[in-house]
């Protein structure tokens, strides 16, 4: 762990082989401050900012609360896509200043725009949708779309290394929050149960906020959730 700027961030690779070539991915995390605001409230927030690709290119998934150690994080690679995982201000704070900074196409589900316009009225941004695979360092992100935090939230999924970017959608030891406006709790449990446990077990998850998890450690834990409620 290595401290950068406002954020801290590390670094580790995640490797597999497939049809006889090793596709290797680099995975940089970053970790920024600040705050999330929505009807009315404010909380104290730390967010995961994720940058996958290799030494050469990444795409970075976030763009929250301060954009220099992201950038530093990125190192001067070729950023294919700034992939926002959902509206919320705590995730798109700086993603139109990243996007003219790293020279990079910004992506959100156009769910979202109602958010999207909260936090930043009348900036462009390229819509996604889901199924969509954005190319990076010899291999493909695919956009999951899970709504219920909130009406675009997507996830990011790269099936040749078993790695899951969940955006707030999945965290260890349950859902995202649905207590808000624009989200809606049978909705995000629909989506976990059928997008994410629908994944192999081992695939790592690699959450919005805290620590990972992975789809075998969530699984099980289903209709606990379900009893408990929102």
């Amino acid at each position: 762990m290595r401290d950068v700027d406002t954020g801290t961030s590390d670094t580790g690779t995640s490797d597999t082989a497939i049809e006889g070539r090793v596709v290797s991915v680099r995975i940089d995390r970053v970790v920024t401050s600040g705050t999330f605001s929505l009807d009315g409230g404010t909380w104290d927030v730390d967010n995961n900012v994720w940058i996958v690709g290799d030494d050469a290119e990444v795409v970075v998934i976030d763009a929250a609360h301060t954009a220099a150690p992201i950038v530093a994080a990125v190192g001067g690679r070729r950023v294919r896509a700034i992939v926002c995982t959902h509206g919320h201000n705590d995730h798109v704070t700086v993603a139109p200043e990243l996007s003219a900074a790293l020279d990079a196409p910004l992506f959100l589900h156009a769910a979202d725009d109602v958010l999207w316009q909260q936090t930043h009225p009348a900036v462009a941004y390229t819509p996604i949708e889901d199924g969509q695979e954005i190319a990076v360092a010899g291999t493909d992100l695919r956009v999951l779309h899970t709504p219920g935090h909130s009406p675009g939230s997507c996830c990011l999924y790269l099936p040749e290394v078993g790695e899951l970017f969940s955006g707030d959608t999945l965290f260890s030891g349950g859902p995202g929050a649905t207590g808000r406006s624009y989200s809606d709790f049978p909705t995000i449990i629909g989506s976990i149960r059928d997008r994410l446990f629908a994944l192999p077990a081992s695939t790592t998850v690699r959450t919005g906020h805290g620590d990972g998890t992975t789809i075998g450690t969530e699984a099980p834990h289903l209709e606990e959730w379900i009893a408990r409620g929102s």
